[in-house]
């Protein structure tokens, strides 16, 4: 009779000390979903002067109402600016920062910037990704003379690196883009 409960005390840790080591490989990957992004605020800090902030919100996302579009006042002429730019998704309880996660994911994004005609700016990249690519959430920006037109700013999910600079070589998805109109003066 002791042998026999012996043996029933021994099942529970035979069942589990026996474990397929090939479980770990019918786990699904985790899914990375892309950001939810409802604003993005893009300062220009001039050398000196007033700071200008462009800005885009759509709190209703994309089948609602256009975004709200704002630019905070003109540029200086020849006046390089320091750019930085926070994406935010305010459709959360408590408004979520995204700009860390891109940040963090610094190798699975890149800005572009299109400027039109009407406009003679030059912008830099500040940043990089580990492979040493642009990443642009930090940037310069030299205004240059007089003049108005349009930048237009955005975000790639996923892009090709190297690419030309240009967001129709850089193939992923556009997390968000949005044109500002600008003056220079």
């Amino acid at each position: 009779m002791k042998i026999f409960k012996y043996a029933l005390l021994a099942i529970p840790f035979l069942y589990f000390s026996c474990s397929d080591d090939d479980d770990n490989d019918n786990v699904p990957e985790p899914i990375n979903e892309e950001e939810v992004i409802t604003t993005m605020t893009v300062t220009l800090t001039p050398e000196s002067g007033d700071v200008v902030v462009l800005q885009t919100r759509d709190l209703d996302g994309e089948d609602g109402e256009d975004p709200d579009v704002n630019v905070s006042g003109p540029l200086q002429t020849g006046m390089f600016y320091y750019g930085s730019i926070q994406w935010l998704n305010e459709m959360e309880d408590e408004p979520e920062d995204i700009t860390l996660e891109i940040i963090e994911e610094a190798d699975e994004h890149q800005v572009f910037f299109d400027v039109s005609d009407g406009l003679d700016m030059i912008i830099t990249y500040t940043d990089v990704d580990s492979n040493n690519y642009p990443v642009g959430t930090q940037f310069g920006l030299n205004s240059g003379p007089a003049g108005s037109g349009s930048l237009t700013i955005t975000l790639i999910h996923e892009p090709d690196k190297p690419n030309d600079g240009t967001v129709e070589s850089a193939g992923g998805s556009i997390d968000i883009q949005t044109t500002f109109a600008l003056v220079v003066e």
